[in-house]
């Protein structure tokens, strides 16, 4: 890893760990507009796979034991898996020369969710967490709907700005 990757990566942590707190200034308006999510995704466009991985990892961890944004149990494990997977995915679909910025981020925000299951999936078997799977999914999905929109719409404006700066390749 170059400097240059490692200082993006703790760029977007912090933006990922500011942002969230500026939304639940307002109430819970993070559980709406998924502030947090918007830097991993962004991640997925501008690291490496392992990078990405690591912010979408990273983000959520500090967040909780700084701020006690998500807190720790379950959300914190749930979320890790989640963000973790959507900068793993934009990457990974990246390096696989993948051309549409709305397959990757919906690829990716699938992949992301599917995973934020069969993780509580997990946790309900192992710990008997009191949380059923797709009702979880089906819940974040409806509650997050204004943070996805948010996302379709201004992660492709945010890759563009970037191309034209050629900070992407």
């Amino acid at each position: 890893m170059n400097t240059k990757k490692i200082s993006l990566s703790g760029l977007l942590i912090a933006l990922g760990l500011i942002l969230p707190m500026v939304f639940h200034a307002f109430g819970g308006a993070g559980k709406i507009f998924l502030p947090m999510h918007l830097t991993v995704l962004v991640a997925g466009f501008l690291l490496p796979p392992v990078n990405a991985l690591a912010v979408g990892m990273l983000t959520p961890f500090l967040s909780s034991v700084l701020t006690g944004m998500p807190v720790t149990f379950p959300m914190m494990p749930i979320m890790i898996v989640e963000l973790g997977t959507y900068g793993l995915v934009i990457s990974l679909l990246n390096k696989k020369r993948v051309k549409s910025v709305y397959l990757k981020l919906i690829v990716a925000m699938v992949s992301g969710r599917v995973m934020a299951g069969l993780t509580v999936f997990v946790m309900a078997t192992v710990v008997g967490l009191k949380m059923k799977p797709l009702i979880f999914v089906q819940g974040s999905i409806i509650t997050g709907l204004p943070g996805i929109l948010i996302q379709l719409i201004m992660i492709p404006l945010v890759v563009k700005v970037l191309e034209q700066k050629s900070v992407l390749s």
